[in-house]
């Protein structure tokens, strides 16, 4: 089975970026138009760290989100986090995805967000990005299934490649209760392209789920657990949870189950070369 090399984190990539310039932490969606910079290094990183899809900085970067943290307009945003990526990536071997990320708001009856309106904040991502020609919809860190349904329902009207990851506790469920067999059995007649996982877990309690994914569908599967947070060792020292390295090999037991597969939370350019050289030693 071809294995395809994820990236690793954005988010707390950026970040890190950001503190090493002295800039301030704020949501990441606005390094696309305040240092567009950091965001082009991030993404020739993962490029020359040998992954074969990059997400573009679009992750959570829905119009409640940007309407509550700036005076931008989410259309922006994405265009511009889009630009970015597809200008870094000019004539190198990746792809590009638009990831988007579940709102913060709840659906009804959990909260007060309607499906209409749902369905409509994700389809503006959507519109900003596709002038920029995805390679694929990266819809990741679902807990709420139905609100991963809607999404991946506008997101596949685009008629592209449609990519859907759950984040999952340690019980084998989503926060929402949702378990392995609600997700498939949700999603799989959609019309998506691959499922899976991504962050919540590190690589050993995420092992188990993705195998469960393997004997519950033929679909590809998608798995980037965390790397964990960094650790602090007093004073500005931090040490990652665990090392390129160790999680390379964290994820051994993943490779028969999983075609897609990266890094989340806690991870850079660094696990990329990791995971691609471990996978390269297994012969896949």
């Amino acid at each position: 089975m071809k294995k395809i090399i994820l990236d690793g984190a954005v988010g707390t990539t950026l970040w890190d970026i950001a503190a090493r310039n002295g800039v301030e932490k704020v949501p990441v969606w606005r390094y696309n138009i305040e240092h567009p910079e950091f965001v082009a290094e991030i993404t020739q990183k993962y490029i020359d760290a040998g992954a074969n899809y990059v997400q573009a900085n679009t992750f959570g970067a829905n119009r409640p989100a940007v309407e509550r943290s700036s005076k931008y307009d989410v259309k922006d945003v994405v265009a511009s986090a889009m630009r970015i990526a597809r200008e870094t990536a000019a004539g190198q071997d990746v792809k590009i995805t638009l990831s988007c990320g579940p709102l913060m708001q709840m659906l009804e009856p959990y909260g007060d967000l309607e499906e209409e309106e749902c369905s409509d904040i994700y389809g503006e991502i959507f519109d900003a990005g596709m002038p920029y020609k995805p390679d694929a919809i990266f819809l990741e860190t679902f807990i709420d299934l139905e609100m991963m349904r809607v999404a991946a329902e506008r997101a596949v009207k685009t008629g592209v490649p449609v990519f859907c990851s759950m984040s999952f506790e340690k019980v084998g469920k989503t926060m929402f209760g949702n378990s392995v067999d609600d997700v498939v059995e949700t999603l799989e007649p959609l019309g998506i392209a691959a499922i899976g996982l991504n962050c919540s877990l590190g690589p050993d309690a995420a092992v188990p789920v993705i195998k469960a994914f393997s004997e519950k569908t033929k679909l590809p599967l998608f798995f980037k657990p965390n790397a964990g947070l960094p650790i602090s060792k007093g004073g500005n020292r931090e040490e990652a949870a665990i090392s390129p390295e160790d999680f390379a090999e964290a994820l051994v037991p993943a490779f028969p189950y999983a075609t897609y597969i990266g890094g989340c939370c806690g991870s850079d350019w660094r696990y990329v070369e990791a995971i691609k050289s471990k996978l390269t030693e297994k012969g896949y």
